[in-house]
């Protein structure tokens, strides 16, 4: 594999990884804090859409390439990564690292031919829209 295509499926995994871990950072909010177990399932069946996604893109290219040890951000937290007061924090950062990761495995699955899986990751980043708003709006009414 080339240089380039290595790095591609490098970003893309990273970003799988960022993605999924998003998404069950917000389900373990919904499911624990605010005990709503429809949202939990909403965001069980968005984290499964995952699969999708890995087989389009084969989960032995992902993770072949990944490199965690050459990665510059792995060894310590950012200082914006640090400034989290409460829970609802927390959430508005992982919708929002949701929403970014899921545009970069758009956007990087052309590159490696995969147009099914930039568009799985579409209609996820367009669902994460909607859901982050219906829930924020739901959030501000009670």
């Amino acid at each position: 594999m080339s240089d380039k295509k290595t790095s591609v499926y490098r970003i893309l995994d990273a970003n799988m990884n960022r993605l999924r871990e998003g998404l069950r950072t917000i389900e373990e909010y919904y499911r624990f804090i605010e005990n709503n177990e429809q949202v939990s399932i909403t965001l069980k069946g968005l984290r499964h859409d995952l699969t999708k996604i890995e087989q389009n893109l084969g989960r032995d290219n992902l993770i072949i390439n990944r490199d965690t040890a050459t990665d510059c951000f792995s060894k310590e937290n950012r200082p914006e990564e640090l400034t989290r007061n409460n829970p609802e924090d927390i959430v508005y950062a992982s919708f929002k690292r949701t929403q970014e990761a899921a545009r970069v495995i758009e956007e990087y699955s052309k590159v490696a031919n995969c147009p099914d899986a930039s568009q799985v990751a579409k209609v996820l980043r367009f669902s994460l829209y909607s859901l982050e708003k219906t829930l924020w709006i739901n959030k501000k009414n009670d």
